[in-house]
């Protein structure tokens, strides 16, 4: 059995496999050509169409990280591979952690008291108490579902939204159309945890954005593919003067890196940061991927992803 590895520090995730899968051949994508043929299994983070063309006799995927668009919308993606993908892997405890810093830094003002620092000027805000702070978190999977809990767990009232029905405790779910409206006319702080689909594409519009209530924020360490980024631009103003949105914390982008000259660099409500919300844990990750990989071996039936749905 050969196994592919191709992510950022790829040598140590090999060296950590080889100890879960002794009796594979593990390598890298880094390895001669002639060392990447004959590969049963492909563990990888947005490989490169070149490599995925190497690979014609593949038994497996398996996708190092939540998102699969990436992987999906690669030339070079094989047909008839079946895809498996990391579920949770300790990923949502690290999203829930930067969700959870996100909404304080709104709810307790810290953004309006950084840019009174740059002006030299004490003024104390009082306090919304967080009760009175209901949080919006569009995606209710595996990672969505945590993120929510973890927010009610910390006091906040949670609506919940995904597209078929779902009941988790303590969070007011919503689904569909109808429930979407419902849910955007009452949330203070909008987090967004959906796959990249092109059913979810641009789902964060004027029309959304339209729908908040005056002054909300929207936090997104999901999808870059989620946010139109002009409508999000126009909702939150130029330069001091504030828009119908007041601040957002962004984590993913629909290019990335984000090209230096996107105005969402300088913009005084917005706080970029480099697709970091999520690292994959070493640990748990590796334990996960040989599961899988003794898995497909044994045979056994896997939750694979459906290119047609896009997770």
């Amino acid at each position: 059995m050969r196994v592919l590895i191709h992510i950022d520090e790829a040598d140590t995730w090999r060296d950590a496999l080889a100890e879960r899968l002794p009796a594979a051949e593990i390598v890298t994508s880094e390895a001669l050509a002639h060392q990447r043929r004959d590969i049963d299994y492909l563990a990888a983070w947005k490989p490169p169409e070149a490599l995925l063309r190497e690979l014609p006799d593949l038994k497996g995927i398996i996708n190092l990280g939540a998102g699969v668009d990436a992987l999906l919308n690669n030339p070079g993606l094989p047909k008839d591979v079946p895809i498996v993908k990391l579920r949770d892997a300790g990923m949502a405890e690290l999203i829930g952690d930067y969700v959870r810093y996100g909404v304080l830094h709104f709810q307790r003002d810290f953004d309006r008291y950084r840019r009174q620092q740059s002006s030299k000027e004490w003024r104390e805000h009082a306090v919304d108490d967080k009760a009175d702070w209901p949080v919006g978190v569009l995606g209710l999977g595996a990672i969505g579902a945590k993120v929510a809990g973890m927010l009610v767990a910390d006091g906040f009232p949670v609506h919940g939204w995904s597209r078929s029905p779902k009941q988790f405790d303590g969070i007011t779910c919503h689904h569909g159309d109808n429930g979407l409206s419902e849910l955007l006319d009452q949330v203070r702080t909008l987090v967004l945890l959906l796959p990249g689909t092109p059913e979810t594409r641009h789902i964060i519009d004027s029309e959304t954005l339209a729908a908040l209530p005056e002054g909300a924020s929207l936090i997104n360490p999901g999808r870059g593919t989620l946010i139109d980024e002009a409508a999000l631009l126009e909702a939150l103003g130029k330069g001091e003067t504030e828009g119908r949105l007041r601040g957002a914390l962004l984590d993913a982008f629909a290019e990335e890196p984000l090209p230096r000259d996107n105005p969402l660099w300088a913009h005084p409500r917005v706080w970029v940061t480099p697709h970091m919300a999520g690292p994959t844990p070493l640990k748990e990750a590796v334990g996960q991927v040989a599961e899988l990989i003794e898995a497909f071996e044994a045979g056994e039936t896997l939750e694979t992803v459906d290119p047609s749905a896009g997770y």
